[in-house]
């Protein structure tokens, strides 16, 4: 029998989300193949306006929703939200990150999606939770690294607390609740039905500090910012700019000792076992710092690298971007857009055998009306015609107002 083309392309997804956690999920689904009709309001998701800018296209937006199709609908008009319905009837998933209750007060909580489609899938991302002490608060990214110690356990004993400098929660968010739609799409292979779930911010947050949470729990001692295992595992100075040195494994410290000129410390008790070598720490430290002064990072890399020992560059953003390993994996990939004319997207992580990804570019504000409208829904030109009039759809944008 024929597989497909794609791996989730005989899935179709709905796109309720606005923002970064619920977008991605359905940006992850859209690159696997699944159709994703991204149903913004009318002028378009207001993250379409978000810097930075390549030309006048949001770097921010099409990281989240290039891939899919744009229906621009007024979901608060009662024309609107029939569309909607008549959409979930033939529709497989539907992800919204609206505050817990909304979705709800706007008429699809999932009771209501099951009514429409007993086997519709339905993923609910937010701040807090669906349930919990926090449901009823707000939030974004920060506070999934805030509430679960991410910010106290970075940086050195004495700084303030440190974020991230990119959304590392609402990124590992939409990675659950992308698996989460993959186990639910496999399980309703087996039971013929759909059910809900519920990711959230705060959980993923949790999901990273996990061990030394479990530690504290276990032995009431908090542990301390900036603590390693064993040395050598942190970043370097070098000549010109930094490196990552990591081998703290008992395995690693021969070739550590080979790597510093320092064969005589195979011999060392101060340094036989990791327990040691965390004691005597600043030895090993200052040792690398001395190999690392006159060399530069590609020198230092190469060195280590020739003795089989963990090292990397420690990027700027420009060189992270004229590396060679995305384009290489094709982790990034140029694509056409509208705005731009040509720009950096994310690509394929995944590289699968047979059925590659599906990298598309993004959609202008209601692109893809009439074909949702009347190549999936049946609408006739003249209803389609009607909804504009009524403004219940538009194909509007405000590109003029952003700079550049």
């Amino acid at each position: 029998m024929a597989g497909l083309n794609h791996p989730l392309e005989n899935v179709r997804v709905i796109d309720l989300g606005r923002h970064q956690a619920g977008p991605r999920c359905a940006q992850v689904l859209a690159r696997m193949g699944a159709e994703v009709i991204k149903v913004e309001r009318l002028g378009g998701e207001e993250t379409r306006y978000h810097g930075p800018w390549v030309k006048k296209q949001s770097s921010y937006w099409v990281q989240y929703n290039s891939g899919k199709k744009s229906l621009s609908i007024d979901l608060r008009k009662e024309e609107g939200k029939e569309v909607l319905r008549e959409l979930v009837k033939v529709s497989d998933v539907v992800v919204q990150n609206f505050r817990p209750g909304t979705i709800e007060n706007m008429g699809f909580g999932y009771e209501a999606l099951k009514e429409l489609n007993p086997r519709i899938i339905m993923v609910n991302v937010s701040a807090y939770g669906q349930f919990g002490p926090y449901k009823d608060n707000i939030g974004y990214d920060p506070i999934g690294q805030t509430m679960s110690g991410i910010t106290m356990v970075t940086g050195e004993e004495g700084m303030p607390p440190i974020r991230t400098g990119v959304p590392i929660i609402d990124r590992i968010t939409a990675l659950h609740a992308a698996i989460g739609t993959l186990a639910a799409l496999h399980e309703r292979e087996v039971s013929g039905e759909g059910q809900s779930m519920d990711v959230c911010l705060a959980d993923t947050g949790y999901s990273m500090t996990e061990i030394p949470i479990t530690a504290y729990h276990g032995t009431k001692i908090p542990p301390k910012r900036g603590e390693s295992t064993a040395p050598p595992s942190g970043i370097y100075p070098c000549k010109e700019g930094w490196v990552l040195i990591s081998a703290g494994d008992q395995h690693h410290w021969h070739r550590v000792c080979n790597a510093l000129g320092r064969p005589e410390w195979l011999e060392d008790p101060r340094f036989n076992t990791r327990h040691e070598r965390l004691a005597n720490a600043e030895l090993v430290n200052a040792a690398i710092r001395e190999l690392l002064a006159d060399r530069t990072m590609e020198q230092a890399i190469a060195h280590f690298t020739d003795h089989d020992v963990v090292a990397a560059p420690v990027n700027t953003i420009p060189q992270a971007a004229e590396d060679p390993h995305p384009w290489e994996r094709r982790a990034m990939v140029e694509v056409p857009d509208f705005l731009a004319g040509e720009i950096a997207v994310s690509g394929d992580y995944w590289h699968f055998s047979r059925t590659p990804v599906n990298i598309g570019t993004t959609p202008q504000v209601g692109e893809h009306n009439e074909e949702v409208l009347q190549g999936m829904l049946g609408y006739s030109e003249e209803q389609i015609e009607q909804f504009r009039q009524g403004r219940v759809i538009s194909e509007e944008h405000y590109y003029d107002d952003i700079p550049g």
